[in-house]
């Protein structure tokens, strides 16, 4: 797949490129204290619970969370598609329903779920989409810049998966949006589809577009993301760079001792924030990861013990989401959001 294609500077780009900053807003996505509940009576259900969300221009900001945690239903608010139960919205410092026109000619929209014409090619659907797209690129400029020229007359039934969330992406990218609403834009995609896609988002940041994006990868988030929000049952329960979230999150060693029954014997329990063991399976989790790694060397070779299988992680992104998810302490496990329609791609 191909990053971007080189073409004539249009009105998008001296949008982008706009050096006169000074009456632009900084932040392109403000929520406060947005609600969504579905149903009414006994059958509601809050699916989002009075969250603050700020996205700043020009950066890629990843909402994290399982299944029913209720990004899908806090986009779908974003993108105008749905009205909030309580909270306000403002895109680009408009309201994403009241100001529905201004905000489509700026904004491109990626959803998890698409309803184009199987009988259409993809050439075809490009045509048909950029028709509807104010200062839409050209369609074959579009096809190369997510490797679909070599399909651009097959129909849209016959695609993979793959190709299918390919020709998605190529619509929501056609008028070079100020602002992207990408709901998991990488899913189904190859290990090399999924990198040229990143390169391309990359490439729209750094050209001044902002970026709002769901993903379940979350080496993807680390990869792309300024700024991570993690969603737990309606609620944002963690936000901040990577490393401001992973600071305070322990590390983890583990090792195998098959040969004896380690006990205490290392006199490492006292270092450790929580010891695990399973049979001959143990695992510390600890503050100073380098410190007690190499206590852990020290003691085990006075000791005569020899650590099958030693393996030590730094905090990551997945250890902490992981845990929040799992997070007894959650008000009530997350339920999953109610099904969606289909609407279409991108709008």
């Amino acid at each position: 797949m191909t990053d971007t294609a080189t073409r004539s500077p249009g009105p998008s780009d001296q949008r982008l490129d706009e050096t006169n900053e000074s009456n632009r807003p900084s932040v392109a996505v403000e929520v406060h204290g947005l609600r969504r509940t579905y149903g009414s009576g006994d059958d509601a259900f809050e699916a989002v619970r009075g969250i603050d969300l700020a996205v700043r221009r020009g950066t890629v900001h990843a909402l994290l969370g399982v299944n029913g945690a209720g990004k899908t239903s806090v986009l779908e608010v974003i993108e105008g598609l749905a009205a909030p139960t309580a909270g306000s919205v403002r895109v680009l410092g408009l309201d994403p329903i009241a100001d529905r026109q201004q905000v489509r000619r700026r904004t491109g929209v990626l959803l998890q779920r698409t309803g184009f014409v199987g009988d259409l090619t993809v050439r075809e659907t490009l045509r048909m989409w950029s028709a509807t797209v104010t200062g839409a690129r050209p369609v074959e400029e579009s096809l190369a810049r997510l490797d679909l020229t070599a399909r651009a007359d097959t129909r849209m039934r016959a695609l993979s998966g793959g190709e299918h969330r390919r020709v998605d992406l190529a619509c929501t990218l056609a008028g070079d949006p100020e602002v992207l609403l990408l709901d998991e834009p990488t899913t189904g995609l190859d290990p090399e589809s999924r990198r040229a896609v990143w390169s391309l988002i990359r490439d729209l940041r750094d050209r001044g577009a902002t970026v709002l994006l769901t993903t379940h990868y979350l080496d993807e988030a680390e990869a792309l993301a300024d700024q991570v929000s993690i969603m737990r049952a309606g609620e944002i329960v963690r936000a901040g760079t990577v490393t401001q979230i992973v600071a305070d999150h322990p590390a983890q060693i583990s090792f195998r001792t098959p040969d004896h029954e380690l006990g205490d014997g290392l006199g490492l329990a006292g270092e450790a924030v929580e010891v695990a063991r399973d049979g001959a399976t143990t695992v510390l989790r600890v503050r100073d990861l380098q410190g007690a790694l190499t206590d852990l060397l020290v003691r085990a070779r006075e000791h005569g013990v020899r650590l099958e299988q030693l393996t030590a992680r730094s905090a990551s992104l997945e250890s902490v989401f992981l845990d929040l998810a799992h997070d007894d302490r959650a008000d009530d496990p997350a339920r999953d959001e109610p099904a969606h329609d289909d609407l279409g791609a991108t709008r």
